[in-house]
């Protein structure tokens, strides 16, 4: 088990943490300024942009998913008692709606560990220590100028930064609801918009509490990829509308 998580852990170092470490490093030296925030901003972007087209794909299939849901529900109550009734007829329903109840979360799991390692990376170019894992074709800082933009220093915390990011991941929250409104009517999807109403309001204050302390520069971060979220989600509006 030790050897299993060791492993693990050096892939993902390797294959993940070091690759963006040094990414935003590079961006650090070669944007003006040299503006450590600048190059938090310009990789957050670069790697959003990427994984652009799956970020669709997993907001599509949610939707797809929360249109048949009362045709979900209503096969669940004719085949309650016939469990293999029931999986042929929804396997049956996913067909022929042409939706893979898999392609949404897919997706998403392959971009959580990337933005981990982003999160970490950002966290790691504050500290001068972490330079030994520099590729030999970066130039290596002396170290990381922590005013950002002429005013903002990454390594201190940030209210404004912190209320900020909350204020819009609410926003963002609320987008992505109407994104996926459903018309459904029962019991089950009105407790999931109960919920979903509680988490518009809950989410983002637990997002100002725990950004109280943590450096703007990863506030920077946490602000940016907010901000894409809301400009993903009103292209797709638009661009797929049903």
């Amino acid at each position: 088990l030790i050897t299993s998580n060791y492993l693990m852990m050096e892939l993902y170092n390797t294959i993940l943490y070091e690759p963006l470490l040094n990414a935003v490093v590079f961006l650090y030296n070669v944007l003006p300024g040299n503006d450590f925030g600048l190059a938090v901003i310009a990789l957050t972007v670069i790697i959003r942009l990427i994984f652009f087209p799956l970020t669709v794909k997993t907001i599509l299939s949610q939707r797809a998913l929360s249109r048949i849901n009362p045709q979900m529900k209503t096969i669940k109550d004719k085949f309650k008692n016939d469990a293999q009734a029931q999986s042929a007829a929804i396997m049956k329903l996913y067909k022929d709606n042409k939706v893979n109840p898999l392609s949404g979360c897919l997706p998403l799991l392959i971009q959580l560990p990337i933005l981990i390692a982003l999160y970490h990376a950002f966290g790691a170019g504050f500290k001068p220590d972490n330079f030994d894992l520099i590729y030999g074709f970066i130039a290596r800082p002396e170290n990381i100028n922590p005013v950002s933009f002429g005013f903002l220093d990454i390594t201190s915390r940030s209210i404004v930064l912190a209320i900020l990011t909350g204020i819009f991941q609410f926003i963002q929250l609320r987008q992505n609801q109407n994104l996926m409104q459903t018309t459904s009517g029962d019991n089950t999807q009105k407790e999931l918009q109960a919920v979903n109403k509680q988490m518009l309001y809950i989410f983002p204050v637990m997002i100002i509490i725990i950004g109280w302390n943590l450096p703007a520069g990863l506030l920077l971060y946490w602000l940016t990829t907010t901000l894409f979220s809301v400009g993903e989600q009103a292209y797709i509006k638009v661009r797929y509308k049903e």
